[in-house]
Order: C-alpha cells, then sequence, then structure tokens
C-alpha cells in the first residue's frame, strides 16, 4: 500500500510556497534552485500549475513566475491533482486495479471509507492553510 504524493506534486506544492513566501514573484534560477530542482526540469513542474491559472510564467531575462491565484481559493487535492492528475476511485489497495464487485478484497470497505476521509481532508485543506501548518526551515 502507498499512501504516496509524487515527486513532481511535492515540487509543486514547494514551488507555490516559494512564490508565496517570495511576495509573489520568483525568477526561474531561483524557483529551481529553492526547490532543489534544476532550470531544465523546473518548466515541467510548474505547467500544470500555470494551466490551471495559479501561476503565470514569463520568459526571458526579466521573467520568471508570478503567484495568480489567493492560496485560499485552491485545496491541496486541487493541486495534487493538477501535477499527477485525478486520483482514481476504485483502485484497489491491494491489487492496484479496480476492486471486482463480485471479488472485493477484504479491505474494500476500510480502504474505500478510509481514502474518502483522505481525500476529503486534503480537498477541505487550502493551500493557505497547509502553508501555515507547514514546519519553518530548520524545524
Amino acid at each position: 500500500m502507498h499512501l504516496e504524493v509524487s515527486k513532481k506534486a511535492d515540487l509543486g506544492l514547494r514551488a507555490v510556497a516559494h512564490l508565496f513566501e517570495s511576495d509573489g514573484r520568483a525568477p526561474g534560477p531561483e524557483l529551481a534552485q529553492s526547490i532543489n530542482t534544476t532550470l531544465n526540469y523546473l518548466p515541467q513542474i510548474m505547467k500544470p500549475l500555470v494551466v490551471a491559472g495559479w501561476v503565470s510564467g514569463a520568459p526571458g531575462p526579466g521573467g520568471g513566475y508570478r503567484l495568480e491565484a489567493s492560496l485560499s481559493d485552491v485545496s491541496v487535492l486541487e493541486v495534487i491533482e493538477a501535477m499527477e492528475g485525478e486520483t482514481p476511485d476504485n483502485q484497489c489497495v491491494l491489487r492496484g486495479t479496480p476492486c471486482p464487485a463480485q471479488e472485493q478484497c477484504a479491505l474494500h470497505t476500510s480502504w474505500v471509507r478510509a481514502r474518502g476521509a483522505l481525500l476529503a481532508e486534503l480537498n477541505a485543506t487550502s493551500l493557505e492553510a497547509a502553508l501555515a501548518l507547514a514546519p519553518t526551515k530548520g524545524e
């Protein structure tokens, strides 16, 4: 059983956090360094955030990225799904494929409830609230 967020989603969340902490703007090299990725990989991280309208990007020496959304209006789940795709609602925790109705696994009912609670919590948690709860550097 894996309850993990992908590295790409983690980088996306960290990029938004850095923009928030940098008064909403950051040049690409600064942003890449702050989230510990390469400048070449940064556009792949930022594209889903730009497509969602939460961030804008401007190329060139004076360019960079700018936060466009209020972090109170964006949930943690929305960012994770923008980065990774929609969360499948029928994946069996044991098989990794949909649980057939006639052969549900031993954990099916518990997993459906637990997964629902997790997704509800991530959806109810705004990025603003998540950042307020996040430890600061050095903690």
